[in-house]
């Protein structure tokens, strides 16, 4: 059964950092592409970041480019979220989530709260 395990999430003063941690078990982690996704009180999950399987192009939601930083690892079938200057609009549960032409997968998700 195929798993996608996030980590990282917490609460952080406006302006911190937090490093999100996606770990997969019991699939080919190479062949999927990765992408965080977000998901507030009362709004839609949304696309946030992107990586392609080789991890040699990646993607960004306008309201994140430039402080948030998608990377994976194959070898250790994981992928992060690097977030910086995190606002309190940065709020929400961010998912993890494997996806190719055939199939695919969710996290559970991880709570980021951003407040003073």
């Amino acid at each position: 059964q195929v798993q996608l395990v996030e980590s990282g999430g917490g609460l952080v003063q406006p302006g911190g950092s937090l490093r999100l941690s996606c770990i997969a078990s019991q699939v080919t982690f190479r062949r999927y592409a990765m992408n965080w996704y977000r998901q507030a009180p009362g709004k839609e999950r949304e696309l946030i970041a992107a990586i392609t399987p080789t991890g040699g192009n990646t993607n960004y939601a306008d309201s994140v480019k430039g402080r948030f930083t998608i990377s994976r690892d194959n070898a250790k079938n994981t992928v992060w979220l690097q977030m910086n200057s995190l606002r309190p609009e940065d709020t929400a549960v961010y998912y993890c989530n494997a996806d190719s032409w055939t199939s695919s997968y969710w996290g559970q998700g991880t709570q980021v709260t951003v407040s003073s």
